[in-house]
């Protein structure tokens, strides 16, 4: 990758980002613009080191449970958007879902990610339902819940029903690109007020961009790393835009994993104790790619806890990783991988430590 920014304006913007400096747009610019192999590997050395410090050589696995592949939003990106009507539905009982933390449980697993769909099935008082009945046989588990944009009503609900985290991708902090995106009925505005709300109430909120995207620029990611910045969020999720061959973005170039890998680092140097999961797209678009993400600063990775015979149709995009170490069963095999790299898979609930929680 040629640039024509100089190490000298490199470095100082490098050190002003590491010393826990705001940076103004230009710096921005010059670190995203900067990007080369020798200044990847820099702050990806250096964001390793700032985790290492405060989480320790740790990383923190959660059980994902995708309880549902319905979706009433027709995001332009999304393979489970509701216009794709070649995608085969499904939504898993209570019963099932219960079962998948059970044998969550008997792994080791400490957090359960329930992610799914916009389903109106599952209202506000089946969301309680469920958490509640998790929290109550899994009283020292974290729940956390990803399904998506809800009034600050229902996320109170949630919250006295006993989940304690819950993810959200703002998926860019832009106006324009946020149109390019998404249908009319959805606004950038409305996301971004859930994302305060959840905040507000106490959640560990967390909020995430899709590397790549149609639209994606310099200028909006320097929009979503001030976002990220204003919010404070506890959790990023950040991997690369992959394309789904039943939506309008079929033909659509994928995200680079170097690029996301340079996003991870960045982000780490950003927010020293944000939880930065290396994500399932970055494992599909490389055979090492979560390794990769944990060597640029990344300390949480998401099995899959799903039934098998679901875990396919929870398609988001082509070629998802669903088989192999992807599956629960299949730890020992994570284990492995994070061990010859230097880490330790741990069995905790990996609660976010805060700057004032430092030892």
């Amino acid at each position: 990758m040629e640039n024509k920014i100089s190490e000298e304006e490199f470095q100082v913007c490098f050190q002003e980002l590491s010393s826990g400096r705001h940076l103004n747009r230009n710096q921005w610019r010059t670190l995203l613009e900067g990007r080369n192999s020798e200044r990847a590997e820099l702050l990806a050395q250096k964001a390793s080191e700032l985790r290492d410090r405060i989480y320790g050589k740790k990383i923190f696995i959660r059980g994902l449970i995708e309880f549902t592949n319905y979706c009433k939003n027709d995001c332009y990106y999304c393979g489970i958007r509701k216009s794709n009507k070649n995608a085969s539905r499904y939504r898993l009982t209570e019963d099932q879902i219960l079962n998948c933390c059970r044998a969550g449980y008997e792994l080791g697993f400490r957090t359960f990610v329930l992610q799914g769909g916009e389903d109106p099935y599952f209202n506000d008082e089946r969301i309680v339902r469920i958490v509640g009945k998790i929290r109550k046989e899994f009283p020292d588990c974290a729940i956390t819940l990803s399904i998506g944009e809800k009034e600050r009503a229902s996320y109170q609900l949630f919250k006295k029903a006993g989940a304690d985290r819950y993810l959200l991708r703002h998926e860019t902090a832009n106006e324009a690109h946020y149109r390019k995106l998404h249908p009319k009925e959805l606004s950038l505005a409305h996301r971004i007020q859930c994302l305060e709300d959840l905040k507000s109430l106490g959640y560990q909120t967390g909020a995430g961009i899709m590397v790549g995207s149609p639209g994606q620029t310099t200028e909006t990611l320097m929009d979503d790393l001030e976002f990220l910045e204003k919010l404070q969020p506890e959790m990023v999720g950040i991997g690369p835009f992959i394309p789904h061959h039943d939506t309008p973005f079929r033909e659509k170039k994928q995200g680079e994993l170097e690029q996301t890998l340079y996003l991870l680092s960045l982000v780490r140097l950003l927010l020293p104790n944000v939880l930065l999961p290396a994500t399932t797209a970055l494992g599909t678009i490389d055979p090492r790619g979560r390794e990769r993400g944990v060597l640029a600063g990344a300390n949480v990775v998401m099995p899959n806890l799903s039934p098998e015979n679901v875990r396919e149709k929870y398609l988001l995009y082509d070629n998802k990783i669903h088989t192999g170490k992807e599956a629960a069963e299949c730890l020992d095999a994570l284990r492995a991988s994070m061990g010859e790299i230097g880490y330790e898979v741990v069995v905790d609930r990996g609660d976010y430590i805060s700057k004032t929680e430092e030892v």
